[in-house]
């Protein structure tokens, strides 16, 4: 039940241990005033990388004719050695290139940042079109003319007009009028050219060869757009979970993706994470089946816990292609590793404030025979909650094992690309396959307390089973001796016999914990004091 949070999170918003926003983007920008959006919103994100193909694409055919004609230029200068006759001829429709490298290079540029939101940037995309289609007519007319004295019967502005609407989709109706502004630039440039006399038109039918290919193209670029869209709407309409519309995507794990919902008769904001059935160890059909089956009593059994320190299930539930879905409050906030990550290790008023929330919520779970098995740092959110801050919330809960499941094969097996816990903070008798109880999960808290504390975690390794290896036979350094920060000695007992190896050796229940905890002495941490670093951090960001 691993879910590895992107190396990049936001510190806004964050829930079950992925990031609100993936790409960084606000998921609302996805649903400016004014744009129609027929794609889904998640879809529409990847307009940005789109936009950035298209525009790096022109930017490097330009900028080539542009260097080989500087090429030349230098070439001259340097040597002294004339080039062939003509050759030169081209030089004023370099103005023409260093402007379409220009507008090129500006809409790379603007698609790589965050602030531009996908529907903004998408509109900019079909500027570009219109932009770089009058560039190709212009100099395919132009430096056609200067070289051989002809017009050329036909130019890449058909080719383009296709292809936007492909690599860049969009609303059929939407993307026709931007086709046909970039058609219509075929025959307007050569009448400008005319005009100002850069070239000669002496025959009308000129006009008619630089219409007809674009104008072709125009039906061709609405065909395209239409099964863009189409498409999009089946994927919208695969998309309906339940009750529930997906909306953006808000992040990827290791065992499937996380998405904004809402309601479609509360329109109550909601997160929803898909799994696949292959992601909890099933091979074939039959053990996909039996997945299903001990996901749907599980996750009654998680649905069950009223903690509100446990993320709360709105829903669950199978889709045709028996994908499994949770539907879950959306939380604002950051996870804890996201915290130590970004504002380095806490102080042990507000560790003890924390460590003591969630094992409120381990101990209703333990009370009904439920263990986590993935307790640490991403898994655990903090944030606001109605006036409340520094509210905790434990994630995962969807993937819980009941201690009462029976023989290993009818409980979630440990196959390929699912573990049983992370290995920085697995405990002993989790890395050897041993039956576990809450217990376990108290000993991954305090790894969790050991990390919020230090900055660090307990054991470092190169890799997974060198870290379990040191769970198993290596004695913690104590807390204190990793960190600046004062760390009490009551606090430091508490945390090093949760990390005892046998977990007799450890409190006894989360409860007993909480109680060890709030005798520690330390300074106070309460609503005031989180009240104000929230609000120093916010205005900060």
């Amino acid at each position: 039940m691993t879910i590895a949070p992107p190396a990049a999170a936001s510190p806004t918003h964050q829930f079950i241990g992925l990031p609100l926003a993936e790409s960084g983007s606000d998921p609302h920008a996805l649903t400016a005033p004014g744009v129609s959006l027929a794609l889904p919103p998640d879809l529409l994100e990847q307009v940005r990388g789109r936009v950035r193909l298209l525009a790096g694409l022109f930017l490097f055919g330009f900028g080539v004719d542009l260097a080989l004609f500087l090429g030349a230029w230098v070439y001259v200068r340097v040597t002294g050695t004339p080039l062939p006759e003509g050759s030169f001829q081209s030089r004023q429709v370099q103005w023409v290139n260093v402007g379409a490298v220009l507008a090129s290079a500006g809409l790379w540029w603007a698609a790589r940042r965050q602030r531009v939101s996908p529907s903004r940037l998408h509109a900019l995309g079909l500027v570009y079109e219109v932009a770089i289609c009058f560039a190709i007519s212009m100099v395919t007319f132009w430096q056609e003319y200067l070289s051989t004295g002809r017009l050329p019967n036909r130019t890449w502005v058909p080719a383009v007009v296709i292809m936007f609407p492909l690599v860049m989709p969009g609303p059929p109706r939407r993307m026709l009028v931007a086709a046909g502004l970039a058609a219509a630039t075929s025959p307007l440039s050569l009448l400008l050219l005319d005009r100002v006399g850069l070239v000669w038109v002496s025959d009308p039918w000129a006009y008619f060869q630089a219409s007809f290919g674009p104008a072709v193209s125009v039906g061709f670029a609405y065909l395209a757009a239409g099964v863009v869209y189409g498409l999009g709407r089946e994927v919208a309409r695969a998309r309906e979970m339940g009750s529930y519309q997906l909306g953006a995507l808000l992040g990827r794990g290791g065992m499937g993706e996380v998405y904004r919902a809402t309601h479609r008769m509360l329109a109550r904001p909601a997160a929803i994470k898909l799994i696949r059935p292959e992601m909890l160890g099933a091979a074939d059909g039959e053990e996909a089946r039996l997945a299903v089956h001990r996901f749907r009593r599980e996750a009654e059994a998680a649905a069950s816990l009223r903690s509100p320190h446990t993320v709360e299930l709105y829903d669950f539930g199978i889709t045709e292609d028996r994908t499994l879905y949770f539907v879950m409050e959306l939380l604002d906030g950051m996870d804890l590793e996201t915290l130590v990550r970004s504002k380095g290790p806490l102080p042990a008023a507000r560790v003890i404030h924390i460590l003591r929330q969630v094992c409120e919520s381990l101990e209703e779970a333990h009370a009904r025979g439920l263990v986590h098995r993935d307790i640490k740092p991403a898994n655990i959110h903090i944030g606001r909650l109605g006036l409340r801050h520094d509210f905790v919330k434990v994630l995962d809960f969807g993937l819980v094992k009941s201690v009462a499941a029976g023989p290993a094969g009818q409980s979630h097996p440990t196959g390929a690309g699912f573990a049983a816990g992370t290995p920085a903070y697995m405990a002993p008798e989790a890395a050897l396959g041993e039956p576990l109880d809450g217990r376990a999960d108290l000993y991954a808290l305090g790894c969790v307390g050991y990390y919020l504390l230090t900055g660090h975690v307990v054991f470092e390794g190169d890799h997974g089973l060198q870290v379990i290896a040191r769970h198993l036979r290596e004695s913690p350094v104590p807390p204190s001796q990793r960190t600046e920060l004062p760390v009490p000695p009551a606090l430091e007992r508490v945390i090093l016999a949760c990390l005892a190896k046998a977990p007799a050796d450890r409190p006894p229940s989360a409860a007993a914990l909480a109680a060890s905890l709030a005798l520690v002495p330390a300074e106070p941490w309460g609503e005031a004091q989180a009240q104000a670093w929230w609000r120093a951090h916010r205005a900060a960001s």
